[in-house]
């Protein structure tokens, strides 16, 4: 079987020999075109990827401002509610009574041979 000799004879004429060089042509150009649509294709895709990082990016900036801005306005809030309570104590010391109060609850005065005993719920 090995020796068997393929049937099939090639005909070299001018017109298998033009049918040839028209189909190596036709691949060459096709390879070219295919090699530029890839290329335009890469450039897309570059053009695309870079705006769409750049989105990304800008999103995630936006999402930490957003919670910069919670976080600001729960300091803020912390911050109205100590500041009334110190403009709450400043208005009650204008009050000696409350002075004197104040002062001998939270820093233990108390007049000769008195003694002061203290309550954590009774301290202003």
């Amino acid at each position: 079987m090995a020796n068997k000799k393929s049937s099939v004879v090639q005909l070299n004429n001018q017109y298998i020999t033009d049918e040839t060089t028209k189909k190596r042509f036709e691949e060459e150009e096709s390879r070219k075109r295919n090699r530029f649509i890839g290329w335009v294709m890469v450039f897309i895709l570059i053009l695309f990827v870079l705006p769409a990082y750049n989105l990304v990016a800008s999103y995630i900036e936006l999402q930490e401002m957003r919670q910069q801005v919670i976080t600001l306005k729960q300091d803020q809030k912390e911050l109205i509610i100590k500041t009334d309570a110190q403009k709450l104590l400043a208005e009650r010391l204008k009050n000696t009574e409350y002075v004197e109060k104040y002062a001998r609850a939270k820093y233990y005065y108390s007049y000769d041979g008195e003694n002061v005993y203290l309550s954590p719920e009774l301290l202003p």
